[in-house]
């Protein structure tokens, strides 16, 4: 981390902000409001991000990819490097490997596109994991189910929530996280590392709830594209990204009220 994008909030107003509602006590919805307000001139700059948009554009890719009879081929076309039968954990890490492969000498590279690289390692963890019932020692065959599986317009959206909800807690810990150690201990907001932890979850879980904004969205985008255009280029999918970004930005903010 240390780069750029996402902006320098602690030397900010608005982070003063933050900072007073976590030691008042304010509810994650508030906290969450205000860390978003102050780093939403970083986040209006996503479609900008490299790493980001090839996020974006390879969770696009994979469904389709999916539902090639050679799927092996069909991922490396897209710059995905597997082995013949490839497990889940392999998939992940070549993913997060094409992505690299797009930022040479780390050229490019930024705090929001690496918190990008890694919600859609953790999303497709997650989600193949859950269609498989296994994380480890999935069969290749059932990977590539998996995935083919959410290339309708109901399962790309919960793909693309499930990233977007990722990518929107990691945003706001990057900041919130600072805060919240200054504030641990007997006497301060968090008293325990429990107490700690239960704030963590709450704001990982309120991310969750205001990613539904984008479900629907993304699964007729995602359908209506491929109609159209008979395929999704980084293009379209960074002009996709622009839209569920605004659209979350703006659902965090309703969210507190």
């Amino acid at each position: 981390m240390g780069h750029t994008r996402l902006g320098d909030l602690p030397r900010t107003r608005k982070w003063g902000q933050v900072v007073g509602l976590i030691a008042g006590g304010a509810g994650t919805a508030q906290v969450a409001n205000a860390t978003i307000r102050a780093a939403e001139t970083g986040l209006n700059l996503a479609t900008e991000d490299k790493a980001l948009v090839d996020a974006v554009w390879l969770l696009t890719q994979l469904p389709l990819a999916a539902k090639q009879k050679d799927f092996v081929a069909a991922l490396k076309s897209v710059g995905v490097n597997v082995s013949r039968e490839p497990g889940l954990m392999e998939l992940v890490g070549a993913v997060s490997d094409a992505i690299d492969s797009r930022l040479p000498n780390n050229k490019g590279r930024t705090d929001l596109g690496e918190m990008a690289q890694m919600a859609v390692s953790e999303t497709l963890a997650r989600v193949i994991g859950e269609k498989t019932g296994n994380l480890y020692g999935v069969e290749p065959a059932d990977v590539q189910r998996a995935l083919a599986s959410a290339g309708t317009v109901k399962q790309f959206g919960e793909l693309a929530r499930h990233f977007f909800g990722r990518l929107t807690n990691r945003c706001l810990d990057y900041f919130v996280s600072r805060a919240v150690s200054l504030h641990l201990g007997e006497g301060e907001r968090f008293p325990t590392l429990a107490a700690q932890s239960q704030f963590n979850s709450a704001l990982e879980v309120h991310c969750h709830e205001a990613s539904k904004i984008v479900e629907t969205f993304s699964g007729e985008w995602f359908s209506k594209a491929n109609w159209e255009k008979k395929g999704i280029g980084r293009q379209e999918a960074a002009g996709f990204t622009h839209v569920a970004m605004g659209k979350l930005v703006s659902e965090l903010k309703a969210g507190a009220r």
